[in-house]
């Protein structure tokens, strides 16, 4: 449990002050998974409550279906991938990342069959590999492709939905997957002893991001201030109660205790703002112009203006260190 060991201070109200909402609800999507859970712990110990701020969650099955959701005004905030964000800065400057909620190597994997001949690296040229296209995932496959010394052009990329993945590699539709816990978890167990994880380096660090309108900042500052001081008590709540942040988690998802306390150890949920989120954007910005996603052409600075830290910096200065 090293990840958890640093602990964010922040000044909290007195608990006489506390419990009241003050203004209309908020609405914020989460995706199912433990990306999510500094959102859960925050629902399940009342900490929204008890900062003053009603916080109405919306599950969604991944981080693009939340952004979604965010970009179309049906809900105040989301909870998504960076690369997210980087996509469709270019075209929604108004969406941007007010503080990262979990990092993590290990949050997508890749899952193949055994039986499809691929135990190795190099055995995954030529095959089928489904993933959910312009999302983190397509990204860490692409990444991890070319780690592996292959071009991404190499394999056949199968472009599912997220909940279509698990069922095309049991029914062989597909060789393998790259995808997000827990569905890669899910993958796994379907397989029994046919899956095989093949191995990943820390090649992408994912930063799952708390997003939201420049509007909402502008007309709620106070209360989304609210919003991350909830989520920074159940950030301290992980590092001093692993268990019961453990249980929370299993309980959500309906897993295995194994693999709650597995996802506790893959993930860092400290609430932050830091260089290697800038570097990772602009990388995948001119992936992006690469791959289609974004016009040849296109100002790939604009991403990098895509984060608010403004909130953050006044609970935790120390919580943002974004460079120049």
């Amino acid at each position: 449990m090293s990840r958890l060991v640093f602990r964010w201070v922040v000044m909290v109200m007195p608990l006489w002050h506390l419990g009241w909402a003050t203004a209309d609800d908020l609405t914020l999507a989460v995706p199912i998974g433990p990306v999510s859970l500094v959102a859960y712990v925050a629902e399940a110990e009342g900490y929204f409550n008890r900062e003053g701020v009603s916080i109405q969650m919306r599950e969604c099955s991944s981080g693009r279906a939340c952004y979604q959701l965010l970009s179309e005004g049906r809900v105040d905030l989301a909870m998504a991938a960076e690369l997210l964000v980087t996509l469709n800065s270019f075209k929604h400057p108004d969406l941007v990342i007010v503080a990262t909620v979990s990092t993590s190597s290990h949050q997508i994997k890749l899952v193949a069959r055994r039986s499809a001949g691929i135990a190795t690296p190099g055995q995954l040229a030529g095959k089928r590999v489904g993933t959910v296209a312009g999302t983190s995932a397509q990204y860490f496959l692409d990444s991890w492709l070319v780690f592996h010394g292959m071009d991404p052009r190499q394999v056949v990329i199968v472009s599912l939905a997220p909940d279509q993945l698990v069922a095309a590699l049991q029914h062989r539709e597909v060789d393998a997957i790259a995808i997000w816990e827990p569905l890669a978890s899910a993958a796994v167990a379907k397989l029994v002893d046919d899956g095989i994880v093949l191995p990943s380096p820390r090649l992408y660090t994912q930063h799952f991001s708390l997003v939201t309108a420049r509007q909402l900042i502008a007309s709620r500052d106070a209360d989304l201030e609210k919003v991350l001081r909830a989520l920074l008590r159940a950030q301290n709540f992980i590092v001093d109660e692993p268990g019961k942040a453990a249980k929370i988690l299993r309980t959500r998802l309906s897993i295995e205790p194994a693999l709650a306390e597995v996802s506790l150890k893959e993930h860092d949920f400290r609430i932050r703002l830091d260089q290697t989120l800038l570097t990772t954007m602009s990388s995948q910005a001119r992936w992006a112009v690469r791959e289609g996603y974004v016009q040849p052409g296109s100002n790939l600075n604009v991403p990098l203006n895509a984060i608010e830290p403004e909130i953050l910096r006044r609970l935790i200065p120390d919580a943002v260190t974004l460079g120049p």
